[in-house]
């Protein structure tokens, strides 16, 4: 085990992330016997850094550009960090030509008309530099300063004016939202490279669909967080909705095209997978289950959820001998319905 204070976590403000309860992960999970660790639906990249801490060599994936990228900065980059030179690059304005994409589309949508701006100056900047762990670092920094002015932390409407509604507020922080861009980038800035270590590991950071996911690619165990289907509700949770203007970041250059244009927030045209469709995801499960039989299998999991907990172990038990089921109290943000999270370990 590396002897590095878990207080170097990553912070997150990522819709389900396990940031408070990876550390119950882990212990659940640290005395079997595994020398590689995948995590199939990264999201945050927590559970995987957390693997790197431990020494393992680690397989990040996730379906999502936006995330894949900050697997690339956090768990694949062993040595790279943002330089003041780098920032200050990345910060000034230089002799390119800089699109206004981002402030004319999204204009009174998500950010003010000088931040979109700025948005605008950076991003070109960042897909100028040609290190891609330091353009990781630096989208690294961008996603989380994006995320961390908006209400909510999400992307999921049209809803600037929370911002500035002369209301009495029970949630959210008027002066994280307010404060400017620049300054809360040079904040994870320095978040972010006291994150970059070296384990002395090949780790490398995915971007694959995870019932695609490429069978030359193996590990000793196979960690699944797929995106939650409750039982209360018909919808399931859509990560790339709630978080399209990072992923349309990334393919800046395409992204006029791929917009929904009859959506109020401009979100990123529909693709509904499996795991949003109560009739399609015991399949998926089965389909994760059935590739993976050869490999422990650890599913974090929700009470409550479709498939049932019952469901849950009779579909592991088809490939699996021994299953396990450990339970926490837990209940997440922004989240009406208390629960258990739920660990199956499959071996």
């Amino acid at each position: 085990m590396l002897k590095r204070e878990l207080v170097n976590l990553p912070t997150t403000r990522y819709l389900g992330s396990k940031q408070k309860i990876v550390s119950w992960i882990w212990d659940t999970i640290q005395d079997m016997e595994f020398d590689s660790f995948l995590d199939l639906f990264g999201g945050t990249g927590i559970v995987g850094y957390v693997a790197k801490l431990h020494g393992k060599e680690v397989f990040y994936n996730d379906t999502l550009l936006f995330n894949s990228i900050i697997g690339k900065a956090i768990i694949e980059n062993n040595e790279e960090q943002l330089m003041s030179d780098d920032v200050d690059f990345i910060l000034r304005k230089h002799n390119f030509e800089y699109p206004s994409f981002i402030e004319n589309k999204f204009k009174d949508v998500y950010f003010t008309n000088e931040e979109n701006k700025w948005l605008d100056i950076v991003i070109t900047n960042i897909k100028h530099i040609e290190n891609k762990y330091k353009q990781a670092l630096a989208f690294y920094c961008l996603f989380q300063s994006c995320i961390r002015k908006r209400p909510y932390n999400l992307f999921h409407r049209k809803n600037l004016y929370v911002r500035f509604a002369n209301v009495k507020r029970g949630f959210g922080n008027k002066t994280t939202w307010d404060t400017p861009f620049d300054v809360q980038f040079k904040e994870f800035v320095e978040e972010v490279n006291n994150l970059v270590f070296d384990n002395k590991r090949e780790n490398k950071s995915l971007n694959h669909d995870s019932l695609k996911f490429p069978q030359e690619i193996s590990a000793d165990l196979i960690y699944i967080d797929t995106p939650y289907f409750s039982a209360h509700s018909n919808i399931g949770v859509d990560y790339k909705d709630f978080y399209h203007f990072l992923e349309g970041i990334c393919e800046y250059d395409e992204w006029n095209d791929k917009i929904d244009n009859n959506s109020k927030h401009f979100r990123l045209k529909k693709e509904k997978t499996v795991w949003e469709d109560k009739y399609l995801i015991h399949t998926a499960f089965d389909t994760l289950f059935k590739k993976f039989q050869g490999k422990i299998i650890v599913v974090s999991y929700r009470s409550a959820g479709i498939p049932s907990e019952e469901e849950m172990i009779a579909l592991l038990k088809k490939y699996k001998t021994n299953i396990q089921v450990v339970r926490k109290e837990y209940k997440y943000a922004l989240s009406n319905n208390d629960g258990k999270e739920l660990l199956f370990i499959a071996t």
